[in-house]
């Protein structure tokens, strides 16, 4: 068996992403990528990555795609930079991965697919949590059928956190929409199975500083019928299920490590029944024993993915990459249309402030 040929990667920006989240996960596959080169503003980051990990060190983005070493370009900065940085990389030739969001609008992720579709390189969007395991097992629960039609499914992110981080801040790109959103907002899409026919949305700010959403809720209707609700919180109390599937034979919770079952016995044929237009007297419709399966059993998915391994095949080997960018544009799209009209929306702040000026 040839022995894997490493991709040399170049790490742009060494904060909470980069540092914190990709390095670590690239040392769990050292066999199939290699830092040789990372950027930041910060000398100390700068100091310590060379320290990690022995490579060359730039402070300056356009060098660190200038150079010839760096085949892939992993754009882990904040996410107001990510089109202008993915960008460059692109224009440079390399092979480009963005952390999510894969930039802060919908305008933006087009001019990105677009650029990305002239250049000698390939972009990829890390939207990781596609291979996360309850999402997988959850899929793989609705597709056997044993719920029946799938009518409606609850996907919730929340937590009681008065946060005061850029992440609060709409200029860096900060908020929930642009933070947890683009994770659930693809799940959501992937679960409703169809191309999105209605979208309704509510944002607000409940319990963080800055001047960022942190509290949001949208509603797909899918042109099949199904709907998926969003929900992502720093401003509730109490936990609620993470995901919530109802279907017309049954229905699940997950909740942490676990799923919680309860469906009708395929072993069992219903009875046909029909309506009865007449008096009901006090009863509420004619008896029926229902024979239920009820279980919880841990999350398990049949089949797992690691994000790391797909994009080394699809670079090293011609596969196939999971998300495919006309997925990732579209999870722009419902971004983008959630925050439009808002005081939300990028430049929301500023437009508001100049306006109040005017004013006066």
């Amino acid at each position: 068996m040839a022995k894997a040929r490493p991709i040399k990667l170049g790490l742009v920006g060494l904060g909470r992403a980069g540092w914190l989240m990709h390095c670590p996960e690239l040392d769990a596959h050292k066999s199939r990528f290699r830092i040789v080169a990372a950027c930041d503003t910060a000398k100390k980051k700068r100091d310590k990555v060379s320290e990690r990990y022995g490579c060359k060190t730039y402070a300056n983005i356009k060098d660190l795609v200038a150079d010839p070493d760096v085949e892939l370009v992993d754009v882990a900065t904040r996410s107001i930079d990510h089109y202008k940085h993915g960008a460059l990389a692109l224009k440079a030739g390399k092979d480009v991965l963005v952390e999510k969001p894969m930039t802060v609008s919908w305008s933006e992720a087009r001019r990105l697919q677009r650029l990305a579709e002239r250049a000698s390189g390939n972009l990829y969007v890390r939207h990781n949590r596609r291979f996360d395991p309850d999402f997988l097992h959850v899929r793989e629960i609705i597709d056997s059928g044993i719920l029946g039609d799938v009518y409606e499914i609850r996907l919730v992110r929340a937590d009681y956190a008065r946060r005061d981080d850029w992440q609060t801040l709409i200029a860096p790109g900060g908020g929930q929409l642009l933070n947890w959103g683009p994770h659930i907002v693809d799940h959501a899409m992937r679960l409703l199975g169809a191309p999105v026919a209605h979208q309704w949305t509510d944002l607000k700010r409940i319990a963080a500083v800055g001047d960022a959403e942190d509290h949001l809720k949208i509603v797909l209707t899918g042109t099949n019928g199904r709907v998926v609700e969003i929900e992502i919180s720093g401003g509730a109390a109490l936990p609620q299920p993470t995901y919530t599937v109802l279907g017309n034979k049954g229905a699940l919770t997950c909740t942490g490590g676990t799923i919680n079952l309860r469906h009708l016995d395929p072993r069992k044929k219903l009875k046909a029944r029909k309506v009865h237009p007449g008096d009901p007297g006090n009863s509420f419709g004619s008896p029926e024993k229902l024979f239920w399966i009820e279980k919880t059993i841990p999350i398990k998915p049949k089949q797992t993915y690691d994000m790391w391994n797909e994009l080394y095949k699809a670079i090293r080997k011609g596969a196939k990459y999971p998300i495919t960018l006309d997925e990732a544009v579209d999870n722009m799209k419902v971004i983008s249309d959630a925050k439009r009209g808002t005081e939300f929306a990028i430049g929301a702040s500023k437009k508001k402030r100049a306006s109040k000026k005017k004013k006066k």
